[in-house]
């Protein structure tokens, strides 16, 4: 555990949770406009995966953004090397931004300090989030709507044929992306999270982060269910034919 910083709350900190959790009404307000209300399952897959493009996109893509434009020069780098763009002269990372995007990481890296610079394994874990899952999801949500358009029986079971793969590959890229974020600080006693703060703990850590667990599981239950009624009907068609 890092350190014994508590919790402040002040306006900077509630303007970045407020953001964050602003995506969420967004997505809503898409899932409702795009999906028949007749279609629950439809309208939470199409909100999960709005809100997750949009959190990898816009939130996820401003910490690749100070990861590689953000920084302070320095005379005496205090840490030792490897150096991000094997650079001693600079220290890269939301720390050393400035706006509302940089605030926001800063005060996430209160609770993992991590998110503060440019820990390679987190920055490389977040280019493939920002580049690929956050595209990905976006994909996603078009096939959603594209599915729940006039479309002839052929051509809708293609589209959800392509949908559910898709959420599969990302629902499965969320949980590794997951476990290979907080996997290596377990196994290190976790000196980089804050967990002595209650709000720190439930809110940052587990609240934001177990968000890409159980809807990830979820799907990839659905996703289950998809598979097994498609081949018991190829299976039945298969059987009555050979009648």
């Amino acid at each position: 555990m890092a350190s014994n910083t508590s919790f402040t709350l002040d306006v900077p900190t509630v303007l970045s949770i407020v953001v964050s959790l602003s995506l969420m009404p967004a997505a809503l307000i898409l899932s409702r406009s795009l999906i028949p209300a007749n279609k629950t399952r439809d309208r939470i897959l199409f909100f999960w995966h709005a809100y997750d493009a949009l959190t990898h996109l816009l939130i996820e893509g401003s910490f690749a953004y100070h990861c590689f434009f953000s920084y302070t020069t320095v005379v005496n780098n205090p840490e030792k090397g490897p150096y991000w763009f094997n650079d001693p002269t600079r220290l890269y990372g939301p720390n050393h931004g400035t706006g509302p995007t940089a605030r926001l990481w800063q005060e996430y890296a209160k609770a993992d300090l991590r998110w503060g610079g440019t820990d390679t394994g987190v920055v490389s874990l977040e280019l493939l989030t920002v580049l690929i899952g956050g595209p990905t999801a976006t994909y996603i949500c078009y096939l959603l709507w594209h599915s729940n358009t006039k479309l002839k029986a052929q051509s809708r079971g293609s589209v959800k044929a392509t949908l559910w793969f898709f959420s599969i590959a990302l629902a499965t890229a969320e949980l590794y992306g997951g476990f290979m974020t907080f996997a290596p600080e377990w196994l290190t006693g976790s000196t980089a999270l804050v967990t002595e703060d209650p709000v720190y703990l439930w809110l940052y850590l587990v609240f934001f982060n177990t968000l890409w667990v159980w809807i990830p599981l979820w799907v990839l239950w659905e996703a289950s269910k998809e598979l097994r009624a498609a081949f018991v009907g190829a299976e039945t068609q298969a059987a009555l034919k050979s009648q």
